[in-house]
């Protein structure tokens, strides 16, 4: 195949890298734009998917396209486009059909895919879901027609969401988490108490410290889950969400700094000149622990994404930074904030919990009661983004920790 060419090229069509697009084109009227897409569909709101499980909304719904800053002007975007290799020396981009895309920046936002922890026998059966994208939502949604019973095997966010979508659908759901609670990753198990009530009241059947080994089949696809403890739960649907791997395999020689993703600086450049960065795939900071840290979450795509476009376009700026844990969300009707440090069993911290009648609060300060560096707000979310701002800027907190204690926080306590 011959060789193409443009100012700037993106490898990635969803959060991060339409993000950065956009961002390049409000600072670079001119310059050729072109999106690397592996996916079938056009750009989306990954974050909606479980809404065509439910049948509560359709594809074209959840498009990005014209959709908030995403605008598309003079942004060329190829679908079902697939990266094989970085050519740096040649400042080219490689696709599996051989075609050689020349650029002057490109953008590495290739996010990731779900795990299938390989323990778990026959999960290439037909049925078995890892939810993450456009496609495995209208397979799932095609499936429910046949299922009586779904098994979801993790208690992480998505997996809640797409148990809820299928309640919705009339079908029978039993999560099978591992860990002592659901949210694991978000909050410390007693932390997740009124999420729990509202999940059982809901009617999702939950099995805790428990794990599946194996996925029974037959022609038909799944027909039950073997778990740890030797009980078998008849299903006809799984869904595996189990943590996402960055998608970094076709970087192999390119001489890219890869650890656990691609590592990005500041300016969300990788060590390539040139190249750079952002969205699941990258390896920042976390500016309250101040250590390296990968995130899956959409909002952080968008803020980095921007971030690194502004920076291929010329204007440099300074990322600022990914919360370890950063989500504002609600499951079973139940709506939560997490966001800095949340885990705090292992570690030396002021902590103060407040617990009432459809709310529950936690906040985090460090071992000497100086700055708040994390919280949790379960129920009752009011000023949430006031407590974020004040974690994010390392505020000292003397003036206001009597009204960040009382929940009694407000802007006329701020001078921004």
């Amino acid at each position: 195949m011959g060789r193409e060419q443009s100012q700037y090229v993106i490898v990635g069509g969803s959060a991060a890298g339409m993000a950065a697009a956009q961002a390049i084109r409000e600072k670079d009227p001119t310059g050729t734009i072109t999106v690397i897409s592996e996916e079938p569909d056009a750009p989306y709101f990954r974050p909606l998917i479980p809404f065509l499980v439910s049948g509560k909304k359709q594809a074209h719904e959840m498009v990005l396209e014209g959709c908030g800053p995403y605008q598309a002007a003079g942004i060329t975007v190829n679908t079902g486009s697939r990266a094989a290799a970085l050519d740096a020396n040649n400042h080219c981009i490689v696709l599996e059909d051989g075609t050689r895309l020349g650029y002057k920046k490109i953008l590495l936002a290739t996010g990731s895919r779900p795990y299938v922890p390989p323990d778990i026998e026959g999960a290439d059966a037909t049925g078995v879901f890892a939810l993450r994208t456009l496609d495995d939502a209208r397979r799932m949604a095609a499936r429910i027609d046949q299922t009586e019973h779904a098994v979801m095997l993790g208690g992480g966010l998505l997996n809640l969401k797409a148990a809820f979508a299928l309640l919705e659908r009339g079908v029978k759901v039993t999560l099978v988490v591992y860990s002592p609670e659901v949210l694991s990753q978000l909050m410390d198990p007693e932390d997740a108490t009124l999420i729990r009530k509202a999940l059982d009241d809901a009617g999702l059947a939950i099995m805790t410290g428990v794990a599946a080994v194996g996925i029974q089949s037959d022609a038909t696809g799944v027909t039950g889950v073997v778990l740890n403890n030797g009980r078998e739960l008849a299903s006809q649907m799984v869904c595996i969400g189990k943590g996402v791997r960055p998608n970094v395999e076709f970087l192999a020689g390119s001489g890219i700094r890869v650890t656990e993703g691609i590592e990005a600086d500041r300016y969300t450049a990788t060590n390539l000149t040139g190249v750079y960065t952002a969205g699941d795939v990258a390896v920042t900071h976390d500016p309250v622990a101040g250590t390296p840290i990968m995130t899956a979450l959409w909002t952080n795509a968008v803020e980095m994404g921007r971030c690194a476009g502004q920076n291929m376009a010329g204007l440099k700026t300074a990322y600022c930074g990914t919360f370890g844990i950063l989500n504002a969300t609600q499951v079973a009707n139940e709506p939560f904030v997490a966001m800095g440090i949340v885990h705090t069993k292992d570690g030396d911290y002021e902590i103060h919990r407040k617990a009432a009648t459809g709310s529950y609060r936690k906040l985090v300060f460090d071992k000497n009661g100086d700055h708040l560096i994390g919280a949790v707000f379960v129920g009752d979310i009011t000023n949430a983004g006031l407590y974020r701002y004040v974690i994010r800027e390392k505020m000292a907190t003397a003036a206001i920790k009597r009204q960040i204690i009382e929940h009694t926080l407000h802007y006329g306590h701020f001078s921004f």
